[in-house]
């Protein structure tokens, strides 16, 4: 998976290209469903400046995600996400089972936010 690939010229190309929900009908759903990616951005932004963190919210907006766009929900995760976010991202993932699993160099990198991970196995 390569994330230098995504740009703001082609991200809603890829996404309309990925975009898989029977019941969707119009842009306007669409649209709804691209608004996740930023309520999982205030989530991950509120956790990376407070530490507080609704954990099942941010978990089921990022499972809609995967509904709707499929594996290419992940690279959207990533590039729409400050690279400040992407260890939450990363143990998000893990623990929902959908990190690649052939991971890419720039994954590897990619540490596992352990206090996130505690509140994960707390669930």
């Amino acid at each position: 998976m390569i994330f230098d690939e995504l740009n703001e010229d082609n991200f809603t190309f890829f996404a309309i290209q990925n975009y898989n929900n029977p019941h969707a009908s119009t842009k306007d759903d669409f649209t709804e469903d691209l608004k996740r990616f930023r309520y999982v951005q205030r989530h991950l932004k509120k956790y990376d400046e407070c530490g507080e963190i609704k954990v099942h919210l941010l978990i089921n907006h990022i499972i809609v995600l995967y509904n709707v766009f499929g594996e290419a929900a992940t690279p959207m995760l990533f590039y729409k996400s400050k690279s400040s976010y992407w260890s939450a991202i990363k143990t998000i993932l893990l623990y929902i089972s959908r990190y690649p699993s052939r991971e890419t160099d720039s994954l590897k990198k990619i540490q596992v936010d352990y206090n996130l991970y505690k509140q994960l196995q707390e669930l």
